[in-house]
């Protein structure tokens, strides 16, 4: 077992993680960042990223990963390829470990993300960014005027689906249940809305894509076992996220859906220990908002080390 000193230790990447590793390198700190199984977060199984400021004409998600990943190793973080499997935030100095590496640090930045749920169906993966996509704020712009469906029943799909009806041409709301999770404020609106049809109670059996990607969807009446094939352009789930919390759960504090919770914008209840992006933002979950997290993230652990050296 090897043991190493840090001052800061950013464990994820995607936009908070890369953002507040670019601000502590800037910094000084000489930040380490762990990446973890999905480097570049959820940004790296998109495609074309149109709404983060200063690309005119957009960018590949990948790509825009790579670019904040190569500008926060020019300004002296390292960016390290293992996954980060327990934390100990008991004491003054944060342990955390990584395989048979035990890492020391002074202070931490949680950037861990969360994970949206799919239906889990054969071929999914490959129709993810190519017609399947899990945020319409994100890539509903791509589909104006076009026919699309949203999966789900809470707050959450009512929302999407509002959204998507100001731009597609039809939206197909499909739930497995007659009953919704969804407010009744927000059922209400979607349900008044013309140009969205509900399908209930009907589960995704198949998703049906080819070259181009996503054309239809398989539909089965869950009471009635009856199937159908509806053409779509494009399939939204909103069924939910699920943060990856976990092996900080027992220091720090989280809401009951595992998201961190902060105060004073990115501090958590462990003292020196932030949390920044979607980890501890259930509402936005924009690459522009994480991003904006970790900056903050990065400069309250700046002057939480600037203090705790002084003194």
């Amino acid at each position: 077992m090897t043991t190493e000193k840090y001052n800061v230790v950013i464990v994820g990447t995607g936009p908070s993680g890369l953002t507040a590793a670019i601000y502590c390198a800037r910094a000084n700190l000489s930040p380490v960042v762990f990446a973890g199984m999905q480097h570049g977060g959820q940004l790296t199984i998109t495609t074309e990223v149109e709404n983060f400021p200063g690309f005119q004409n957009g960018i590949m998600g990948p790509q825009l990963m790579m670019d904040m990943a190569a500008q926060a190793e020019r300004f002296g973080a390292s960016i390290v390829y293992d996954t980060i499997t327990k934390v100990d935030f008991s004491g003054s100095v944060k342990k955390l470990w990584a395989g048979d590496r035990e890492i020391h640090a002074d202070a931490v930045i949680i950037s861990t993300g969360a994970t949206a749920r799919t239906l889990k169906l054969e071929g999914e993966a490959e129709l993810m960014g190519r017609g399947l996509s899990t945020c319409a704020t994100c890539d509903g712009f791509f589909y104006k005027g076009k026919k699309v469906a949203v999966v789900g029943g809470g707050d959450s799909a009512m929302e999407e689906a509002s959204y998507l009806a100001k731009l597609c041409s039809e939206v197909i709301l499909i739930h497995r249940r007659d009953e919704f999770k969804a407010s009744p404020i927000m059922l209400e609106r979607a349900k008044k809305d013309p140009k969205i049809k509900f399908m209930v109670p009907y589960g995704i059996s198949e998703t049906l894509g080819n070259e181009q990607g996503l054309y239809a969807v398989k539909l089965k009446n869950n009471q009635t076992g009856e199937e159908e094939t509806v053409e779509v352009d494009g399939l939204f789930y909103a069924i939910g996220h699920d943060p990856n919390s976990k092996i900080f759960e027992p220091y720090v504090k989280t809401d009951e859906h595992g998201f961190i919770e902060v105060k004073n914008y990115t501090e958590t209840n462990v003292e020196g220990v932030y949390a920044a992006g979607d980890i501890a933002d259930p509402v936005f979950k924009q690459a522009i908002t994480a991003a904006g997290m970790g900056c903050q993230a990065a400069i309250q652990t700046q002057r939480y080390l600037e203090n705790l050296h002084d003194g």
